[in-house]
């Protein structure tokens, strides 16, 4: 059922006189995982910060139901600052805002994703999966209902990835989450709603049954992670 909260969106948007897609209609179902499939340069990213009112360099012509204040954004590089510890970075946006510092609910999450033992290290000294943890853990202290993750698996080696994979969603059970990624087997494990975006239209791609994370080496997910590849390579 739709729900008049939820990010809406629908026209076609350009960057000065460089149409960046047309004719597009997405909609996010409220707490529910919504994963958007498309090849570089369909405009995925674009979508990601009109839904976060970061657009201001895009004009759109059509409607858009943003989330300025409900949203929180997880993007592909971890973007965790070189010179804070863990528990600074996790802390970073009530900082930014000159909001008072919950440092107990850091450290509260910090556990939650596995990072006590590294609230005091900084990002040099974290493996690859540790810092999209921090990621996550920061992404999580902002609380806000509509999560828009821009390919933060992506980097990671596989077993890290589907490790992560779980924990995100546990974590983010509730929310309405809005995930881009190139990999479909990620949308075939994570999507409650999948969609393959192009430049000209977005198609809807039936999901596969059972909760999520789906087992990675489950059959309707193995299927549905070829049907996804076919239809993104018809689209090259």
């Amino acid at each position: 059922m739709n729900n008049p909260s939820n990010l809406k969106l629908s026209g076609s948007a350009f960057i000065g006189d460089i149409q960046i897609f047309e004719g597009i209609n997405l909609e996010l179902q409220e707490k529910e995982w919504t994963c958007l499939l498309g090849t570089s340069g369909v405009g995925k990213s674009t979508i990601l910060k009109l839904f976060a009112g970061l657009g201001d360099h895009v004009s759109l012509r059509g409607n858009l139901k943003s989330g300025r204040n409900r949203v929180s954004m997880m993007a592909q590089d971890d973007l965790l600052l070189p010179w804070l510890t863990t528990l600074e970075n996790v802390l970073l946006g009530p900082r930014l805002r000159g909001e008072n510092l919950n440092t107990k609910k850091a450290i509260e999450i910090l556990k939650q994703v596995g990072l006590a033992d590294h609230i005091k290290k900084k990002p040099n000294a974290l493996s690859g999966g540790q810092k999209q943890r921090a990621a996550l853990a920061r992404t999580l202290m902002e609380d806000r209902p509509i999560v828009l993750l821009d390919e933060p698996f992506s980097s990671l080696d596989a077993v890290t990835r589907a490790n992560i994979h779980e924990l995100t969603v546990s974590l983010l059970k509730d929310h309405t989450v809005l995930l881009v990624t190139h990999d479909p087997s990620e949308a075939a494990r994570l999507g409650q709603n999948i969609f393959i975006m192009t430049t000209h239209k977005i198609s809807c791609i039936k999901a596969p049954l059972g909760s999520i994370p789906r087992p990675v080496d489950s059959t309707a997910v193995l299927q549905s992670q070829a049907l996804l590849l076919q239809k993104l390579r018809e689209q090259e």
